[in-house]
């Protein structure tokens, strides 16, 4: 009986300081104040967010794919529309004129690479190049991009600014009653159409289309230039060539503004698959990082508890 009170006695005094150590480890674990559970669930937080960003960049970049397959078709069969009158009339660029108005045309959302920055610094040099004394340049904006950032250093030059162009599918209709907003707000004897062409999913051009007025084409036509094929056309009816040459000036406005919104759109949604495949890539890229990180983390965990729990033991039995 004493012997067996004795073996109780010892029983209990060594699974005491055996209980009180496990309970301590589970504590530690289990409490937000543990130095090791912060490590972990700190990294375990940061791989569900990046997870959870690379589920959203997928869906972007499916959509973006979308849109694109959507639009590109309109803008291929754009092209004809203004090549034409490129022909008649002719594109210009170099023309010297006094009143020139910059048509930037940009995205409403971002997140499609620098689309957008291309299109806004082409239009800044374009604005120094036609600036003077006796010029005088104004600013055109399509896109809520291009007006963010064209209103802090050129607020007062802009004359007109439309945003949400592509929340409905564009058609030729609603691009020519905005082109004609344009011409009825504006004085201009150059107008230059800023955009990005569609070539490619990971390649597109900044492109500046230029549209002249009908005195400047006459008077270019009166000086000896040779703006395109207008002059190997004989004019009948009772229409003067000032008239028609109003008409063209207007109708091809239009068309290059219907082409050059619909390229751009491409541009843009093209530009926005390539920057959500990135950013897909990226995530996994971190992802394998965090994970690895973790495993590292845990492991270190383990081995700890493992040692102290070993390291208790054998203190109890010496």
């Amino acid at each position: 009986m004493a012997m067996a009170a004795a073996l109780r006695r010892e029983g209990r005094r060594l699974t005491q300081p055996i209980n009180a150590l496990r309970s301590s480890l589970i504590s530690q674990d289990q409490s937000p104040h543990g130095a090791r559970f912060i490590s972990t669930q700190v990294v375990r937080n940061r791989m569900k967010s990046v997870r959870n960003i690379q589920k959203i960049t997928k869906a972007m970049k499916m959509v973006a794919a979308s849109k694109l397959r959507a639009v590109q078709t309109r803008a291929e069969n754009s092209r004809g529309l203004w090549q034409p009158f490129t022909a008649l009339l002719g594109d210009n660029p170099s023309a010297d004129v006094k009143k020139n108005v910059v048509v930037t045309i940009s995205s409403d959302k971002g997140l499609c690479g620098g689309i957008n920055s291309t299109s806004v610094k082409i239009s800044r040099v374009l604005y120094k190049l036609n600036s003077g004394p006796d010029k005088e340049t104004k600013y055109v904006i399509l896109g809520e991009k291009a007006k963010a950032q064209l209103l802090r250093d050129s607020r007062k030059h802009i004359v007109l600014s439309l945003t949400e162009l592509q929340k409905n599918p564009l058609n030729y209709t609603q691009v020519s009653v905005l082109a004609d907003d344009i011409l009825k707000n504006v004085e201009y004897d150059a107008l230059r159409i800023v955009f990005n062409k569609f070539h490619s999913v990971v390649q597109f051009l900044p492109t500046v289309s230029t549209v002249l007025s009908p005195e400047v084409i006459e008077r270019e036509a009166e000086s000896g230039g040779k703006l395109g094929e207008l002059d190997s056309y004989e004019i009948e009816g009772g229409e003067t060539k000032a008239e028609i040459l109003q008409n063209l000036a207007e109708f091809q406005f239009s068309c290059v503004m219907y082409n050059a919104v619909l390229e751009n759109a491409c541009s843009e949604q093209g530009a926005r698959m390539s920057a959500m495949d990135s950013s897909s890539r990226n995530a996994g890229d971190m992802l394998d990082r965090l994970t690895l990180t973790y495993n590292r983390t845990r492991q270190a965990s383990i081995t700890t508890e493992l040692i102290e729990i070993i390291s208790g033991a054998s203190a109890l039995e010496g």
